[in-house]
């Protein structure tokens, strides 16, 4: 018998909403960060919002999970711990560069540099794992960092922005990639590092009266967001990520950058025409990337099939 399981067209429903979901919340976060800087908050003081409230979601969804007996595995090793101490070096710049860019005009870099994500991570797949890149990959890869010239032309320097979260994010991919732990115990042990030097840079913000969070319900309301927005997006991304194939998700990755695009462009930000062709490339770059996602997923069915021999 070879149709698929019950419930199997269910889950896969279900994974596809879940990873939709998440991406949505990556591409509109910028509104939700926005508000934290017009009440008068920092990137500083909202990273320590993001550190504290997130380690006490982060804390609640491994409890129910059942997930605490791994934490603690992961404590007690002092080379995970190693890895995950880096990780969260490398998630907290990214989380920095993006509240501070998107609270200073600059959402459309940070759209630009999601977009060049996957591609950094095709590079250094090959750089560090010796990933095989096609010919698709190798053009994706010459249009995007055409895209990333032009952008330089675009705003008179290199988009260091944008730079900097695409290899920050592809960075962090890569060292998760080695730590021996599912993505909800890997957060909560990030944020329990990051939760110290977040909670002290708090209490010396509101000691030297330059805090937010006790101004008005209002502002305890955007900066405790801070919290679900750190977690749930990765938390959707986690569940989806076990339950759909890569090639799904390669797609829908493009999502969070689109809604930070367009919220950009909406908000006023500087877009000429040699912005727009920096873009036209990047798209291109992630339009030739798809295509090659889309050969290989294809590849993969017909191989298994064939494998499989006649029914």
């Amino acid at each position: 018998m070879t149709g698929q399981p019950a419930g199997g067209d269910d889950s896969a429903r279900a994974a596809l909403i879940a990873g939709v979901a998440c991406y949505v919340l990556w591409g509109l976060s910028p509104l939700v960060y926005q508000p934290m800087g017009r009440i008068g908050a920092d990137a500083g003081e909202i990273m320590g919002h993001r550190a504290v409230w997130g380690v006490l979601l982060a804390a609640g969804l491994v409890w129910l999970a059942g997930q605490s007996d791994q934490v603690r595995r992961v404590l007690r090793n002092p080379r995970t711990l190693m890895w995950l101490t880096l990780s969260t070096a490398l998630i907290a710049v990214n989380w920095f560069i993006f509240v501070w860019a998107v609270n200073n005009g600059r959402t459309l870099e940070t759209s630009l540099g999601y977009y060049l994500n996957p591609l950094f991570n095709m590079a250094l797949g090959a750089w560090l794992f010796r990933e095989r890149i096609s010919r698709l990959g190798y053009a994706a890869i010459a249009l995007a960092a055409m895209g990333v010239v032009l952008q330089g032309v675009a705003i008179g320097g290199l988009p260091y922005v944008s730079l900097a979260l695409a290899v920050s994010f592809a960075a962090y991919g890569v060292i998760r990639k080695r730590v021996q732990a599912d993505a909800q115990t890997g957060l909560l042990v990030e944020c329990l590092i990051m939760a110290p030097f977040g909670l002290a840079w708090l209490i010396w913000l509101n000691h030297q009266g330059l805090g937010h969070f006790t101004d008005s319900p209002v502002a305890a309301f955007w900066l405790f967001l801070a919290g679900p927005m750190t977690v749930a997006p990765l938390v959707l991304f986690s569940w989806a990520a076990r339950r759909m194939p890569l090639s799904t998700i390669g797609f829908i990755q493009f999502i969070a950058p689109t809604l930070s695009f367009i919220i950009g462009v909406s908000q006023g930000e500087p877009f000429n025409l040699t912005r727009l062709v920096s873009f036209a490339f990047i798209w291109g770059g992630a339009a030739v990337f798809l295509a090659a996602a889309m050969h290989r997923a294809h590849a993969a069915r017909r191989a298994l099939k064939d494998a499989a021999g006649p029914a």
